[in-house]
């Protein structure tokens, strides 16, 4: 594809790709439906098929799989590999999504991105014949076409929901990943856990090994059965690798897993023992893709999860000791980030600011952070979808909880919260990815990108 001259500055680029259907902060419906892929086959054709051209680790599964998909990347890049890697959503700005190592890519160089593919946006959504392309397909075709021409030696893909009928679900893997799945995004993905199950083991590609974290017997079966009929080997984490946990800090924690070639002592550099099982899962991904002749060293394993970062998971706030943050946003992930909780830090009293997206399960969640016995303050995030703060004081009340403040941002939620407690007290801000973010810019000074086109009703 031929490039042009750089014309479009970063604010008229973010223009528009906020102008496309959004179905992660939109209330609106866009008028067609976002869950298929033939604009997506559309695009990509148009780019010359980039999503191809790169080798690829393409991760699924409802918590972990953002952690796991960077611990793979820091890995790959402390072998000394130039690792593409996608995720979302993001936490401050759109950039964070398209990164290089743990890099995101610049303001110019997501703008030169835009002006370029934008003639075939245009091209899908007025002859393609399927209206549209979403944010989500353009940042992922964008995603492909900057790693792709940067010559990436690997691209760590996170699928962003499901995983059949994902945008992201044309590449050809060399591994597949599937993270631990629990009940989240029932609306769309079903009500039990095999139904959602089934549409992460949707990544799973004919004779492409897939790397399997722990599950719960249910999804085990359905992805079980789902590998064997593609004849795809499974990597079963939990019954094939092994791990210890050492001391755990505010920093980290010392790990030891033995995993399919060797053992690795190390320092993770994420706390809670669900991060651990993630580290397990990047592990046996990274030997897989050894097997298959990549080449990566048993130094460059310790030294990736010694340097990996990812923020909001269980992330203390700079410049504010007493204030920890995470994006856990359905019932498992707050059971085990109870757990990490109570394993890393001391505290006398725990106040929690809490807030959550429309459609998630809060009584659920809120029943298992109610072990921790928080003062909590509700808050509303800026996400259009975000549930009342008063409506999720309700329902804190009727479990017994004691509620302390009720705010209608994130931000004077947090300076509640902190007004409150003392010395020895601790702040934890969860319940969504956009609540730990909002609470992050509020105490460290971060300027984040406001969406207009998305203000709440």
């Amino acid at each position: 594809m031929a490039r042009v001259a750089a014309g479009l500055d970063y604010e008229g680029a973010l223009g528009r790709v906020m102008s496309l259907p959004d179905f992660e902060r939109s209330k609106r419906s866009p008028g067609h439906s976002a869950f298929h892929l033939d604009r997506m086959s559309l695009i990509l054709d148009r780019l010359g098929s980039p999503h191809l051209r790169v080798p690829t680790v393409h991760v699924a599964g409802t918590n972990g799989k953002g952690s796991t998909a960077a611990m793979v990347t820091s890995i790959l890049t402390a072998a000394g590999h130039r690792v593409g890697l996608y995720t979302s959503p993001h936490l401050h700005r759109v950039v964070e999504r398209i990164r290089v190592g743990l890099e995101p890519i610049d303001r110019q160089g997501f703008s030169d991105l835009v002006e370029r593919i934008w003639p075939e946006v245009d091209w899908v959504g007025q002859g393609g014949g399927y209206g549209p392309l979403t944010f989500f397909e353009l940042l992922t075709a964008m995603a492909f076409l900057h790693f792709s021409e940067i010559e990436t030696d690997f691209q760590v893909i996170e699928v962003g929901l499901g995983g059949r009928l994902d945008a992201t679900n044309l590449v050809s893997p060399e591994v597949c990943i599937i993270t631990s799945i629990s009940l989240d995004h029932v609306a769309t993905l079903g009500n039990t856990v095999g139904e959602i199950a089934l549409a992460k083991a949707g990544i799973i590609k004919s004779g492409v090994p897939v790397v399997v974290s722990p599950q719960c017997e249910e999804a085990m079966n359905v992805i079980g059965e789902t590998a064997s009929s593609r004849g795809a080997a499974v990597v079963d984490v939990e019954n094939e690798l092994s791990w210890r946990r050492g001391g755990s800090h505010s920093d980290g924690q010392s790990i030891e897993v033995d995993g399919l070639r060797g053992s690795y002592q190390t320092r993770l550099a994420l706390n809670g023992d669900h991060q651990i099982e993630n580290a397990a899962t990047a592990i046996a991904t990274v030997e897989t893709l050894m097997d298959g002749g990549f080449q990566v060293s048993p130094e460059s394993v310790v030294d990736g999860l010694r340097t990996v970062s990812w923020p909001a998971r269980l992330q203390q706030v700079s410049g504010a000791e007493q204030v920890v943050v995470d994006g856990a946003h359905n019932p498992d992930s707050m059971r085990r980030l109870v757990s990490a909780v109570r394993q890393t830090f001391e505290f006398r009293r725990l106040f929690l600011v809490f807030g959550a997206g429309g459609g998630h399960l809060v009584t659920d969640m809120l029943a298992e952070l109610a072990d921790l016995s928080p003062a909590l303050v509700a808050v509303r995030s800026r996400d259009p979808r975000a549930t009342d703060s008063e409506h999720i004081a309700d329902i804190a009340r009727e479990q017994g909880l004691e509620v302390v403040g009720v705010s209608t941002t994130v931000a004077w939620g947090v300076r509640e919260a902190l007004a409150l407690a003392g010395e020895g007290d601790l702040v934890l801000g969860t319940g969504s990815l956009f609540v730990a973010a909002e609470v992050i810019e509020e105490l460290e000074g971060i300027t984040p990108e406001l969406y207009p086109e998305f203000e709440r009703s």
